[in-house]
């Protein structure tokens, strides 16, 4: 009817379907809005029925975004072992370390137990690197980006 291939709508509805959706995401202000539809060059008349769709749609759009995330993992419980192997038949003196952790998870009401073995200098890396994002979690712009998020 329209007179327009079949992959020039599709891309159409592609764009508008991303449009609305990283928007919505991240929940721009109309002038923002408004600004980021001018550089496409449409007419005015479209340019307010494209406001006006994301402004009536926002929020469900939102709640359908939140519904489709995937569900991660939480975290249970933690049981550890130190293991240290003191010697072999080959080296009658030696010291090899392993930590052997058992990690308890939640999803979706079951729950699945990962055993991981690591040394302790991995495991001491591994816990500088935590608390290094958890440092970051605690500046402004984390903080903004995680209140945008919500």
């Amino acid at each position: 009817k329209l007179n327009v291939g079949v992959d020039t709508i599709q891309h159409g509805v592609e764009g508008l379907t991303y449009l609305l959706t990283e928007s919505s995401k991240l929940m721009i202000s109309e002038i923002d809005f408004q600004d980021s539809i001018h550089v496409l060059g449409f007419s005015d008349e479209l340019n307010k029925s494209l406001l006006q769709l994301y402004l009536d749609n926002r929020k469900e759009i939102r709640t359908i975004l939140g519904e489709l995330a995937p569900r991660l993992p939480s975290y249970h419980s933690l049981e550890w072992r130190l293991d240290v192997q003191l010697a072999s038949r080959s080296l009658r003196q030696q010291i090899k370390p392993a930590v052997t952790m058992k990690l308890h998870l939640n999803q979706n009401e079951d729950q699945t137990a990962q055993v991981l073995q690591t040394d302790p200098a991995t495991l001491l890396h591994l816990i500088q690197q935590l608390e290094q994002a958890l440092g970051e979690m605690k500046t402004n712009h984390c903080r903004r980006i995680v209140r945008n998020m919500k």
